[in-house]
């Protein structure tokens, strides 16, 4: 089957043409504007931690998986429809099996991490930043963390997100909420 050129009549039936009605989307792509966003982030942030040292880079990054329990806007979104394996994920945390909940762990993350979940967070960590919640040096290593891999940050920011949905932790303004 031959793909229908933008300037065909478009197969719905309206007598436009594809370009103008329902066929064809233009410009990046949702991922590739969220890719584009966390490294835009990530060069700003290397900028402002050039000047350190390797040991305060460490203090820097080891300080990050705290950093979600700060604010709700740290948190990535967890689905709606709530998968096998976060519904094990959230039982762990509940049962508080660490080791049951770093063998789910990698499972979700791969399905939550995606760029738009990241470019979220680095924007929340900016807004952050520029609002002086969060120390700059900091919000510039979660810059950097967001757009590399693993991520520090994602994973923790999954944690305390399911955490807070399974009801084993307070919220940062001290709620616990209902499971």
């Amino acid at each position: 089957m031959s793909r229908v050129g933008r300037n065909q009549p478009c197969p719905c039936g309206s007598g436009r043409k594809t370009k103008r009605c329902c066929g064809q989307k233009r410009g990046p792509s949702e991922p590739d504007l969220a890719t584009a966003r966390l490294a835009h982030h990530a060069t700003h942030a290397a900028r402002t931690l050039a000047h350190l040292s390797e040991r305060r880079l460490l203090e820097l990054f080891h300080e990050l998986p705290d950093l979600p329990e700060r604010d709700l806007t740290l948190l990535v979104e967890l689905p709606d429809l709530v998968s096998p394996e976060l519904a094990r994920l959230y039982q762990a945390i509940r049962d508080d099996d660490i080791d049951h909940a770093d063998e789910l762990l990698p499972a979700v993350v791969e399905r939550i991490d995606t760029p738009q979940a990241r470019a979220r967070l680095a924007d929340a960590v900016a807004d952050l930043n520029a609002a002086g919640r969060i120390d700059p040096l900091l919000a510039a290593a979660a810059h950097i963390d967001l757009d590399s891999r693993p991520g520090l940050l994602i994973r923790a920011s999954l944690i305390q997100a399911a955490a807070l949905a399974a009801g084993a932790t307070r919220t940062p303004g001290g709620l616990l909420l209902a499971a």
